[in-house]
């Protein structure tokens, strides 16, 4: 017995999402303040942006010495969660350290 497969029609699925835009892509970014620990600053980037302790040390100092430091490129979405991330656990640890995000 032979099994009659259907004919292939276009998705409407598959051509909307080839023509929707690309992902906007936000720049996180760490700012200085005269509390927060260098430590806590290395151990943010190594766990919550998963940088190694090298990374993580050179963009702690560059907070440190210009005020600010881009640490991060990443969908809307994904900055949120990790700016989020960051406000808690300064919040819990008792520093005022915050992050802002801006489209890149």
């Amino acid at each position: 017995m032979m099994v009659a497969l259907p004919e292939t029609l276009p998705d409407e699925k598959t051509e909307s999402l080839s023509q929707m835009e690309p992902v906007r892509l936000y720049k996180v970014i760490f700012l200085d303040d005269a509390v927060t620990t260098f430590d806590f600053v290395v151990k943010l980037l190594m766990t919550i942006f998963k940088k190694d302790r090298s990374t993580a040390v050179k963009l702690m100092l560059e907070v440190h010495h210009t005020g600010a430091s881009h640490v991060a490129t990443l969908p809307r979405e994904q900055a949120e969660l990790r700016q989020a991330q960051v406000h808690d656990a300064a919040r819990k640890e008792g520093f005022p350290f915050r992050c802002i995000i801006e489209p890149e």
